[in-house]
């Protein structure tokens, strides 16, 4: 869904309503959410771990929806390994300084990934250098990707092993799509592991 808004001039609630309207109804979502979901699953149920990163808001949504998954989302059950790249600031600052701001989040992959693992790049973009560069390094390393993304699905499109590719337009609206379909993803992984396998 494209969106094509004058930001330059006032617009009222109603306006900003419809900029959602209909968001959440493209037909891709479902396979690409169900495929998501169970990349997760595989990797949790195996012992391996799931990494996410982005930048800004998308940072912020990384590490929500990481901590959905080391503490609870809605049901009573185990933490699963889940971290948010973007948290160690001491990681983030030493790499940002030593290797350059696009390579924070890669060289973490490059420590911490292992083969199954899931590494998890959110860019509303499409193109941030440093979630294309990570999920370059979670392929070395055998892990799958994922990319949360919009606008076409950018470079990190190309990458990616499974993609939920957002609508085109301002960042928020991305990040509203995003949120809402990770929430989607976190109960359906958490179903899974508590009641037994996605039904299709």
């Amino acid at each position: 869904m494209q969106q094509n808004t004058d930001y330059r001039r006032r617009r009222d609630f109603s306006a900003l309503l419809a900029d959602r309207s209909g968001l959440l109804h493209a037909p891709h979502y479902e396979a690409q959410v169900q495929a998501i979901a169970q990349a997760l699953i595989t990797a949790f149920q195996a012992g391996n771990k799931v990494l996410w990163c982005g930048n800004g808001g998308s940072a912020a949504d990384a590490q929500h929806l990481a901590a959905e998954f080391s503490g609870r989302f809605l049901r009573e059950r185990k933490g699963y390994p889940s971290e948010a790249l973007s948290t160690n600031s001491s990681a983030v600052t030493a790499i940002a300084n030593d290797f350059g701001y696009d390579r924070v989040f890669s060289r973490q992959v490059e420590a911490h990934a292992r083969p199954g693992d899931v590494v998890i790049g959110i860019t509303t973009s499409g193109n941030s250098p440093n979630i294309v560069l990570a999920l370059e390094a979670a392929k070395q390393q055998a892990a799958v990707t994922v990319a949360f993304t919009g606008n076409g699905g950018g470079r990190v499109g190309e990458v990616a092993d499974l993609t939920l590719l957002g609508p085109s337009g301002y960042s928020a609206i991305i990040q509203e799509v995003h949120i809402t379909f990770g929430h989607i993803i976190c109960d359906l992984v958490e179903q899974a592991l508590i009641f037994g396998p996605l039904e299709k």
